[in-house]
């Protein structure tokens, strides 16, 4: 029978660092040409009468090691873009998320669990930046420079710490100050000061890593204020449904190298901040690399001085969910659970042969 979890199983049975473990096996194995993963798809519909308008975002993928393939089917409503705001809202009528994950054992081809998806969501973004941090970020780091203080940058900030537990500081700007007053009580890490500041330069000035985790459809600094020997992370990024630009194109075309998830959802979501420095021929494709290849051992990217290293976080992939949806899934069975769906619910007519 197929179980349902739920977000709480999730916060429960997934910490951190078996979520990161998790974005490494599936990066690895995509890389090495086991994992299977397809660029995202999303669109948006128009209903007529409506204050808002119908938003999809289907991820599709399968992880052979740990024999589990997914469909987020994600369904939401967007309220209408503001010209005068540089912010991505949403609107659902009930204060509810609709997505759902679905994971398929891949021997049977058999629905096996349907999984609440806004916690792990942003868990697996957080994870996959930390698995990105613990392979390319110096050992000796200790001041993180975090632009953000939503739900996505203290995850953002959980996952770094717990990739390089060498960080001692961080410092967080929001351009709503009581966010960032408030953002240490959001937030345990034991032996972590939080400092908010009162500004984009006082984030970046001597950090070791500089983590935008915004909603922002603007870039949030200034890349001249960028410093040589800095990592550069960012998690927000352009679609076939609109643009987004939360680094500048000063920030892409200083970095040194640049580290991806996914080549082919660049070009599948037309990920402007990227394709135009290419085609301008401001920067060289020879330094963007898949995070994958790193993890896999095929190429090396250290942080290291004279250097700045920009991993843009630049897509979700299927391929995530089925990983750390298959850690959470057999976690639960083994616990037991009584929020079950028989099978014959289910399945349908065999297909015929005729």
């Amino acid at each position: 029978m197929a179980i349902v979890i739920t977000d709480d199983d999730v916060r429960r049975l997934l910490p951190m660092p078996d979520c990161i473990e998790a974005m490494r096996v599936a990066f690895r194995d995509y890389a090495q040409g086991k994992a299977v993963t397809k660029p995202r798809i999303r669109y948006r519909a128009e209903m007529p009468g409506a204050d808002h308008v119908y938003f999809a975002n289907v991820h599709v993928g399968a992880v052979p090691s740990y024999g589990m393939a997914c469909v987020r089917a994600g369904s939401q409503c967007l309220l209408p873009a503001d010209p005068s705001s540089d912010r991505k809202t949403y609107a659902n009528p009930e204060p509810v998320n609709w997505t759902v994950i679905i994971l398929y054992d891949m021997a049977t081809a058999e629905p096996v669990a349907f999984l609440h998806e806004s916690y792990l969501s942003g868990l697996r973004v957080g994870a996959t930046t930390g698995a990105a941090v613990a392979e390319i970020a110096r050992d000796d780091v200790t001041e993180l420079g975090l632009f953000g203080t939503g739900r996505q940058a203290r995850t953002s900030a959980r996952a770094i710490c717990a990739a390089r537990p060498s960080i001692r500081r961080i410092r967080v700007f929001s351009p709503t100050a009581a966010h960032r007053e408030a953002f240490h009580s959001h937030i345990d890490l034991p032996g972590v000061e939080i400092v908010p500041v009162d500004g984009p330069e006082a984030v970046i000035a001597g950090a070791d890593i500089v983590c935008a985790s915004t909603n922002s459809t603007k870039p949030v600094f200034d890349g001249a204020l960028i410093e040589d020997g800095q990592m550069v992370i960012s998690i927000a990024n352009s679609d076939v449904t609109a643009p987004r630009y939360e680094v500048d194109a000063a920030t892409v075309t200083k970095a040194t190298d640049i580290v991806i998830n996914d080549w082919a959802s660049v070009e599948s979501n037309n990920q402007v901040e990227l394709l135009n420095p290419i085609a301008s021929g401001a920067i060289d494709t020879d330094h963007i690399h898949e995070l994958g290849d790193l993890l896999a051992g095929r190429k090396t990217v250290r942080q290291q001085d004279g250097r700045i290293i920009y991993y843009k976080n630049n897509t979700g992939l299927g391929m995530q969910f089925a990983a750390a949806g298959a850690v959470v899934y057999r976690k639960l069975k083994e616990e037991g659970t009584n929020r079950t769906i028989p099978r014959d619910w289910l399945a349908s007519e065999k297909y015929s042969q005729s």
